[in-house]
């Protein structure tokens, strides 16, 4: 699927954020279902489907990634869970189908589709790594109802600059 460009409003979400390295990345994961069946326990609607969001990215050390569910409006959660907001602005799109093994390589060629249409991340590099503005996965596939991972499809959508 080709990459494009979408404009996206901001997002009330619940999440829980850890510092990991990517052969860690269950750690993340695992606080979705608990999320899930808290937020239904206290009868807050899900809004969305839900995503990984990147905070700070350094391949070769640690990368800091939130686990979320979108909210309708920010609800009141117990630490270490949180309410932030998914920024509003441009962001690059483009859908992955198939196992999430195979989410580095469709990164990279978002990654460079936006290099070649010269556009640019909000994103800073820093000694720790890349800060960015906001970068998803969005899953939308529900595991349950589909556990074949080659059926998977998972969006993502960098924000752009400006």
């Amino acid at each position: 699927m080709e990459p494009t460009i979408v404009e996206r409003a901001e997002q009330p979400y619940v999440g829980r954020r850890e510092s990991i390295t990517m052969t860690q990345f269950a750690r993340v994961a695992d606080h979705l279902p608990t999320m899930a069946a808290r937020l239904g326990e206290h009868g807050v609607p899900v809004a969305g489907a839900p995503f990984f969001r990147y905070r700070v990215i350094d391949m070769s050390a640690d990368l800091v990634i939130e686990a979320g569910i979108p909210v309708s409006e920010p609800v009141d959660v117990p630490a270490p869970a949180f309410v932030e907001t998914l920024p509003a602005g441009r962001y690059a799109t483009v859908s992955h189908v198939g196992h999430p093994d195979g989410l580095m390589a469709v990164t990279a060629k978002l990654l460079d589709w936006a290099r070649e249409q010269h556009l640019e991340w909000d994103m800073q590099p820093t000694p720790t790594g890349e800060v960015w503005g906001c970068r998803l996965e969005v899953l939308m596939t529900d595991p349950a109802q589909q556990p074949d991972m080659h059926k998977w499809r998972t969006d993502l959508f960098f924000k752009l600059a400006g």
